[in-house]
């Protein structure tokens, strides 16, 4: 049985007891990317960056970053608003292709840091080595994915179109200037399935990264700096209230890319003085349900739930956060799927096999432990885990949880499982019906018609319904969205390219003069947005 003392030991006692391939870095960052360069920040006030593992009881010192000053993050912003030029830059102006070659060059650039990135992503927010290998390579696909989807588009794009006597070309043109926030539980990932379609569609951004998961972007300034054009792409690093909200004020921020909370996403939109030009494309939180009927099969069930629930300690927002157990399989689920849970390795991320490791966030483990506690407070029952220790959570099941808990509602973004037994099916769908979140829902079922009923009545409640499988985002070349409160626009690999652009078309009437007009624009190649280039 797992306490508190075996909890303990799974933190090293000694820097010694680490393989030496993943001893923590140290990075001392001074500098933020802006103009091209990397400038040094005149402010003294650098931020340590503390990794959650604890050796002998204390957290280990990663490096530290700088915090800038508002009077920083507004020349930032000049910087960006003179490469941007109210989109008359040459960046804003450029072909496809051009783009294309500064995000191919960005890439080669990136492949060449994996192995620090890799190891700071780990340190910093406890990702196990082989999923933090995972999120970089994944990261690589999708950058190369973007551009093939962009040069799909661009081909069908490459051509007029003659209606009722007036000819056109439509094309795709950029935003503006984009500011662009991740989320720290894929802070490589995430970041970039935003961040890459802005810069690739002519956008101009400025880019914020996550409370945790920052060390691992230094390596990457340089990159960007040598990939793009001066003030095309700036990161900057601070307190939100002292980088964010100037920038927000300002009214030159045209786009709003962040993923996090509806809180935060709320406080940043109304900073802004004109909320009708804000362009918002936003990943949020999400209470995903997943629903096991009778009849679902146990062992693939079981299995599926024990990722969809506990992959990375459960801090994904496509998780799933709350199991609806039909009454006669309840039985047989529960013991077999708590003696799996029981299982699961709880271990520092660079150990083979493991699955449950600290937690980035301060405070986190009180806050799991109060939902806990809430819970059995008003009925449910404890049927696994509960127990902390430092940074360590244990996966947790609570089952027969009810409406007034606060795991009936809260995202826990953590490893708690909670768990509703029910008679009814309108039980799991009133649920997700009267649900503030509609992202997904996953359903656990071999009856063809019931099936039928739930997706009928799902679809209209989530963006994405699961059959016999975990909630999860990928392929990336599918919609990944949601409803209600959980998200603002759709991110997939082309999705993402039409977020971050704006359909324009150049018209003129079917006449002589035009024809000769347009033919010679063409041809002579005298407009890089009319044009009629295949780009291969």
């Amino acid at each position: 049985m797992i306490n508190e003392e075996n909890l303990k030991k799974i933190f090293p006692r000694d820097l010694k007891e680490i393989p030496s391939k993943h001893l923590p870095p140290s990075i001392i960052q001074k500098k933020y990317l802006t103009n091209g360069q990397l400038i040094e920040s005149k402010s003294s006030n650098n931020f340590q960056v503390f990794s959650p593992i604890f050796i002998n009881d204390q957290k280990v010192l990663l490096g530290e970053h700088p915090m800038l000053s508002e009077h920083e993050v507004l020349g930032v912003l000049e910087n960006a608003k003179n490469a941007w030029k109210k989109g008359c830059s040459e960046w804003a102006t450029t072909t496809t292709n051009e783009r294309i070659k500064c995000v191919e060059t960005f890439v080669k650039e990136m492949q060449k840091q994996k192995e620090i990135v890799v190891r700071t992503l780990m340190w910093e927010i406890c990702k196990s080595y082989p999923d933090a290998e995972k999120e970089f390579d994944r990261t690589i696909i999708y950058i190369k994915d973007t551009i093939q989807a962009l040069k799909d588009l661009d081909r069908i794009s490459s051509r007029f179109v003659i209606e009722q006597n007036i000819i056109g070309q439509i094309r795709r043109s950029p935003l503006g200037i984009v500011l662009c926030m991740g989320p720290f539980n894929y802070p490589l990932n995430e970041t970039f399935t935003t961040l890459i379609p802005a810069l690739i569609m002519g956008n101009v951004v400025i880019f914020k990264p996550a409370k945790f998961g920052v060390l691992l972007w230094n390596p990457l300034l340089e990159a960007f700096a040598k990939s793009f054009p001066p003030g095309v792409i700036n990161v900057v690093y601070g307190d939100g209230g002292e980088v964010i909200a100037p920038l927000m004020k300002s009214g030159f921020i045209d786009v709003l890319a962040f993923i996090g909370s509806g809180r935060v996403a709320d406080i940043l939109k109304k900073q802004h003085p004109f909320p009708h030009r804000l362009r918002s494309i936003l990943g949020l939180e999400a209470k995903n349900t997943a629903i096991v009927l009778d009849d679902a099969d146990l062992q693939l069930t079981i299995d599926e739930l024990l990722l969809g629930t506990l992959s990375y300690n459960g801090q994904r927002c496509t998780a799933v956060k709350i199991i609806f157990l039909q009454k006669n399989i309840a039985k047989k689920f529960i013991p077999q799927f708590q003696d799996k849970v029981s299982q699961m390795k709880i271990a520092m991320p660079w150990e083979d096999g493991a699955k449950i490791t600290p937690l980035p966030e301060d405070g986190k483990c009180q806050y799991l432990k109060s939902l806990v506690e809430d819970a059995c407070n008003k009925g449910a029952d404890l049927l696994f885990g509960g127990k902390s220790f430092n940074s360590i959570f244990m996966p947790t099941i609570v089952s027969n949880i009810n409406s007034g808990t606060r795991l009936w509602k809260e995202e826990q973004f953590g490893p708690i499982i909670p768990i509703v037994i029910f008679d009814e099916i309108e039980t799991p769908i009133n649920y997700i019906i009267e649900s503030s979140y509609g992202q997904q829902a996953s359903i656990f079922s071999s009856d063809q018609l019931m099936i039928s009923k739930l997706i009928d009545n799902l679809v209209n409640q989530v963006s994405r319904v699961n059959i016999n499988s975990q909630c999860q985002r990928s392929p990336d070349s599918f919609p990944f969205t949601g409803r209600k409160d959980s998200a603002e626009g759709t991110l997939s690999v082309s999705d993402a390219l039409r977020v971050f652009s704006i359909r324009t078309l150049v018209a003129a009437k079917e006449n002589t003069i035009n024809k000769e007009i347009l033919s010679n624009i063409t041809y002579n190649h005298q407009s890089k947005f009319l044009n009629t280039d295949f780009i291969f």
